[in-house]
């Protein structure tokens, strides 16, 4: 990686600390957390054993007051660069939220959120001119009524013939963020090295297109892109089509196989993989009861957070039962007959359990679906901060070529 991609990655933290979590007792050593965490949990330590043996509980189940700095699990490198990381701006706080926060306090968050988390086109350029092996390109192409959807394309320079596509959503709650962002592009084009076509979607959400677009507008942009790339398989050289996504993007990409199913066209799609995906969204009378939600709570995210992207996303409280929307309470009916899945969560990300959960439904469908979960890493940071943990990079880079090329 060039000093010049890492300057830019080093510039890129500021979302993760406007999404919630705190850090206190910053100047303690990687040990001193351990045993403070443990001495909070009036677990004795003797001195020549690792401190975190003793851990009866993990995360806030075993002490309420735990940070995601401090939680001992946490990859030290990451851990390291949190501390370092510089925050938001002097005087820049996020809007304040609470579960009955209207809808146009909802907006605003959603609208804050995406200001932190956009880069300069400028930057996810330096990321094409550092890697010249993968050509890249757009396309735009039309949705029902005649307006344009725009898609991104990247290809290794160099191959043998047709290769596999991943069409990839992005990230963002399904509402902010963009398909050009530096973190975005610099992932597609991680893919697409290791001998990948990858189709990136600009869907229509509420903070980057102009009005208002909740669901299902960026669901349908992304299936308009799927069936563009599947009518236009033998014109791109692909040999087949997986979808990927990652947080909201694999929330999209999950509801993207059923609304398929639903319709009678999933057999265009030969995979799923989706990184932590956003199953679930947060009403007043359907919470997640489930451990990492306990867990994790108030790490990078909170329930006022995810409440906030579920009225964006579904202002009228419409599609609360929708599988499409949010596939964790699909029906065995609805499930069966998907595609082979592989869903990747986060030991230390509140909707980890999220996604175990819905796997084990996915196999009870009689899906192929394997669910692993990244031991020491909060949400997606081996996209977030690739630099920071390069051998979980290279392991999830190579989890995803491997099951791309094995459809």
């Amino acid at each position: 990686m060039s000093n010049k991609i890492r300057r830019l990655f080093s510039r890129r933290r500021t979302f993760l600390k406007a999404f919630g979590f705190g850090v206190i007792s910053a100047g303690l050593s990687a040990s001193d957390f351990l045993r403070a965490s443990v001495t909070n949990q009036n677990t004795s330590v003797p001195a020549h054993c690792p401190p975190d043996v003793f851990l009866k509980l993990p995360g806030k189940l075993g002490n309420p007051a735990l940070t995601l700095i401090e939680d001992p699990r946490l990859h030290p490198a990451i851990r390291a660069e949190l501390v370092n990381s510089s925050g938001l701006r002097p005087g820049v706080f996020p809007p304040s939220l609470t579960m009955e926060s209207s809808y146009d306090e909802c907006i605003k968050f959603i609208e804050f959120m995406h200001e932190q988390i956009m880069d300069s086109e400028n930057d996810a350029a330096s990321v094409r001119e550092s890697n010249p092996d993968v050509v890249a390109s757009t396309e735009f192409i039309s949705r029902e009524d005649g307006t344009k959807i725009k898609l991104f394309i990247e290809r290794p320079r160099v191959n043998d013939g047709s290769i596999p596509c991943i069409v990839h959503l992005h990230g963002g709650g399904m509402s902010f963020s963009s398909a050009e962002t530096f973190e975005t592009v610099n992932w597609r084009t991680k893919i697409a090295k290791t001998g990948i076509l990858v189709v990136g979607v600009e869907f229509r959400s509420e903070a980057l297109s102009p009005g208002h677009h909740p669901f299902p507008s960026g669901l349908n942009d992304c299936a308009t892109a799927v069936k563009w790339v599947k009518k236009n398989k033998l014109k791109l050289g692909i040999t087949s089509l997986v979808v990927s996504g990652e947080s909201g993007g694999g929330n999209l990409a999950i509801g993207l196989g059923i609304k398929a199913n639903m319709e009678g066209w999933v057999d265009i799609i030969d995979g799923i993989y989706a990184i932590a995906p956003m199953v679930i969204g947060v009403y007043e009378d359907k919470v997640p009861n489930l451990n990492s939600w306990r867990e994790n709570m108030g790490y990078q995210g909170t329930m006022p957070m995810y409440r906030a992207m579920t009225k964006v996303y579904d202002p009228e409280s419409s599609f609360k039962d929708d599988p499409r929307a949010w596939p964790f309470f699909a029906s065995q009916s609805v499930l069966r007959g998907l595609p082979p899945h592989i869903i990747v969560n986060y030991e230390l990300d509140l909707i980890r359990d999220d996604g175990v959960v819905f796997a084990q439904r996915l196999r009870t469908a009689g899906v192929s679906a394997n669910s692993t979960i990244i031991n020491g890493a909060h949400h997606v940071p081996d996209i977030a901060m690739p630099d920071v943990v390069p051998e979980m990079t290279r392991a999830s880079l190579d989890s995803i070529s491997a099951f791309v090329k094995s459809l």
